[in-house]
């Protein structure tokens, strides 16, 4: 059985994570990478850019980390497929490939946007807008680029994902009727 306590602060600091994790992404993505063409300098757009993602790589991994725990932990007890109803096992198996769909871009943005800042003196890599290159930008940098645009739009639709089947696995939760959910708390 599990600890309530202990299960409460998994599911706290996973939903933490989704929110930090995705609303951040989504700040960078559609805010910041635009705005920077404010910036007349296209060597002081990619500078201000990376520093700002680089700013954020922390709280994304942490964020990315509480997602990943919170939920697989939870497949160890309390969402067991046993515990679950057909419906809940299909959207169960459904967060698992989206958590997994966000490690993976996750991770992968997080090396890629490494590598890009790494191209250019303190990341003063040729930018239009954060992941659209420059005319100025050296080719491998424009493909750092280009695949940071790409994995970027992943990882927030795999995020979105995750909240929406969040909130039809709590709404198939409620509608459970109290006597059922409690009977099946005690069989853990």
């Amino acid at each position: 059985m599990t600890n309530d306590t202990v299960a409460e602060a998994a599911r706290a600091a996973h939903d933490w994570g989704l929110a930090s994790w995705l609303g951040g992404s989504m700040f960078g993505k559609f805010a910041l990478n635009p705005s920077v063409a404010q910036i007349s300098d296209h060597r002081e757009r990619g500078k201000v850019v990376n520093a700002a993602w680089n700013g954020y790589n922390l709280i994304n991994a942490v964020s990315l980390g509480a997602v990943a725990t919170g939920w697989f932990a939870s497949r160890l007890t309390e969402t067991r497929p046993k515990r679950l109803s057909s419906r809940e096992r299909d959207l169960a198996k459904a967060k698992d490939g989206l958590t997994l769909a966000a490690l993976v871009t996750g991770v992968a943005s997080g090396i890629e946007g490494a590598r890009l800042a790494k191209a250019e003196p303190d990341g003063a890599v040729p930018i239009e807008r954060g992941t659209v290159p420059a005319e100025d930008t050296p080719k491998p940098a424009a493909l750092i680029q280009r695949t940071l645009g790409a994995l970027g739009i992943a990882n927030i639709a795999s995020g979105v994902g995750l909240v929406v089947v969040n909130a039809m696995l709590a709404q198939a939760n409620y509608s459970r009727p109290p006597l059922r959910r409690a009977l099946l708390r005690r069989s853990r």
